[in-house]
């Protein structure tokens, strides 16, 4: 399983204070003493993802709500499954309920989306990647539920590799000098260009970064690109990049890069459908 990200603690601070704001103005209907049980089923097939975010919004609310788990992270679920019982006070039950939801819905989808795209190229030697268009605030939770969904992540941020694209490459005068800068600026973390033609890929591999991102390569580009490098002792890593839709990534896959990076899989997700289930006991 992936690292747990550092701020989780806080992201669930930041949800339940944009939700609950001054109080929980509804749930101070239900008795103080009122106790509730019950439990989270999905509506849909998908990968789960988001446990530790749901621990964590109870834990917020009430340490003595208690959960019961039916799946971990990575499981893959099947409709009218139960993912988790509940039991407590039915006020912080019932305040956490929907951020709870918000993220084990969101993480599950973005663990799903990475899935689709793992399954799509099983038995070739590629890896899937993310890549940092992920929802504000939320990155370290997204990049955690792309390896639940058995994706890598790219970089998490600006700060742990170098990618140089076409905007550094102007700013430093030429590809080449890009990457040199980047070298020396990198320290000990890895250096990735991104090329737009054959041309620019060669000069690129003269260069010497650890990554060449082919961006809206054709399939016979990207072909000859990994031929170069094959016959030059595979010098770099070399990464697919632009327009990957479920339909085309497992054509990429097989003109033998080792990676392909896809963007919609943390940005276009479409949330997996939850239901909880209460039942008010004395």
């Amino acid at each position: 399983m992936p690292t747990l990200p550092t701020d989780l603690s806080q992201q669930i601070a930041t949800a339940l204070a944009e939700d609950i704001g001054s109080g929980d103005v509804t749930a101070e209907l239900v008795p103080a003493t009122q106790h509730v049980t019950g439990k989270v089923i999905t509506r849909e097939a998908a990968v789960m993802a988001g446990r530790p975010w749901v621990t964590e919004t109870f834990r917020q609310l009430d340490p003595e709500v208690r959960l019961t788990w039916h799946a971990n992270d990575g499981d893959r679920i099947t409709p009218n499954q139960t993912l988790f019982e509940v039991a407590g006070l039915a006020r912080p039950v019932l305040t956490g309920e929907r951020t709870a939801l918000n993220f084990l819905q969101l993480l599950s989808a973005t663990a799903t989306a990475a899935r689709r795209y793992v399954d799509a190229i099983a038995g070739t030697d590629c890896t899937i990647l993310d890549t940092r268009k992920t929802l504000p605030g939320l990155r370290t939770a997204q990049k955690y539920a792309v390896v639940c969904g058995g994706a890598q992540n790219l970089r998490i941020g600006l700060f742990d590799q170098v990618l140089i694209k076409e905007n550094h490459i102007a700013a430093a005068g030429s590809l080449s000098g890009a990457i040199a800068a980047g070298r020396r600026a990198a320290g000990k973390r890895k250096v990735e260009v991104e090329v737009e033609t054959l041309a620019e890929f060669e000069e690129a591999l003269r260069a010497a970064p650890d990554i060449i991102m082919l961006d809206e390569f054709s399939l016979a580009d990207m072909k000859t690109a990994v031929d170069i490098n094959k016959s030059k002792g595979r010098p770099v890593m070399v990464e697919a990049s632009g327009s990957v839709t479920l339909e085309t990534v497992r054509t990429i896959a097989e003109t033998g890069v080792d990676y392909i990076s896809v963007g919609s899989i943390t940005k276009h997700v479409k949330a997996v459908d939850l239901s909880m289930r209460l039942e008010f006991v004395s």
